[in-house]
C-alpha cells in the first residue's frame, strides 16, 4: 500500500505509549494499534486531529505517500 503510517516514529519522538496516546484520543488501544501497524483502511479525520493535538504534529509527519512504481 502506498500510505505509510509513520506514527510509531511520531510516538518515540514524544516519548509516549500506546496506551497513553490511546487514552488521550478516546481511542481502543487495538484500534490504534491497527493505526499504527499500518493495516487500517481508513482514518477518521477527527482522530487524525486528536493524534497531532497530542503528538504536536501535523498529519504529513504520521502520513507518508510512496509512490510503488
Amino acid at each position: 500500500m502506498p500510505i505509510i503510517v509513520n506514527l510509531d516514529v511520531m510516538m518515540a519522538k514524544r516519548k509516549i505509549s500506546l496506551g497513553d496516546l490511546a487514552e488521550r484520543v478516546d481511542i481502543t488501544p487495538a484500534n490504534l494499534s491497527i493505526l499504527k501497524t499500518g493495516k487500517a483502511k481508513a482514518v477518521r479525520f477527527s482522530t487524525l486531529e486528536a493524534i497531532c493535538r497530542e503528538l504536536d504534529c501535523q498529519p504529513g509527519d504520521i502520513l507518508e505517500f510512496r509512490n510503488e512504481e
